[in-house]
């Protein structure tokens, strides 16, 4: 779920343009850094920020994601089309945008395109696709698609030669978020009633340095 809807994204920006009277002068914003990116994209605040910094960035972000075509940044750039975010609204251009991120290996991508597909946002439903590139953000450490791609597989959907994976993703994860940490622990109990007793002691190895 969005930290902001889009109602307030363009009331937000509207504020930051129109105020006259603000106390201080609008002050120059620098770019983010690569890591400074992903840790907002990671704690999904990515949008919020681009608000927040009053859309002061938007050609910077652009030329990065298409002309330098850095992953955090096409993702970026494919968010704020997707849902309109200091730009108009091009919904198609922005998923376009993620699905190249997702090319380059970038794992909230990976996820984010999961989740779409497997809820039907954006793109036209189908939960298989969903498993298939949750699954590979799942492998590269993702949480959020480890516990996705779990309750996909519960529900039905993907391949049981998977479960054994899927829970020793799960098996190993650490979080601090008393949701996601109730939200494993089910996901766990419910892949052991689908998994043979001896691919759950197999899970339940740690993962490899």
């Amino acid at each position: 779920m969005r930290l902001l809807n889009a109602l307030t994204y363009a009331t937000l920006v509207c504020l930051y343009c129109s105020n006259a009277h603000a106390a201080e002068p609008i002050k120059a914003v620098e770019l983010y850094s690569q890591d400074e990116l992903l840790k907002m994209i990671n704690d999904n605040q990515h949008l919020d920020r681009v608000v927040l910094d009053r859309c002061q960035l938007v050609q910077d972000i652009e030329a990065r994601a298409d002309t330098l075509k850095v992953p955090a940044y096409q993702f970026l750039w494919g968010d704020m089309l997707a849902w309109g975010v200091c730009v108009d609204a091009e919904p198609i251009r922005g998923i376009s945008y993620m699905k190249e991120a997702a090319d380059q290996g970038l794992a909230p991508a990976l996820e984010q395109l999961g989740r779409y597909y497997a809820q039907g946002k954006l793109v036209q439903q189908d939960k298989q696709r969903g498993v298939i590139y949750l699954r590979e953000a799942a492998a590269l450490g993702n949480l959020n698609a480890q516990i996705h791609l779990a309750e996909l597989f519960i529900d039905g959907f993907g391949s049981p030669y998977d479960y054994e994976d899927a829970y020793h993703w799960l098996y190993n994860a650490i979080t601090d978020d008393q949701s996601k940490h109730k939200k494993i622990a089910q996901c766990m109990q419910d892949l052991e009633k689908l998994m043979h007793p001896k691919a759950v002691r197999s899970a339940k190895r740690p993962l490899e340095s």
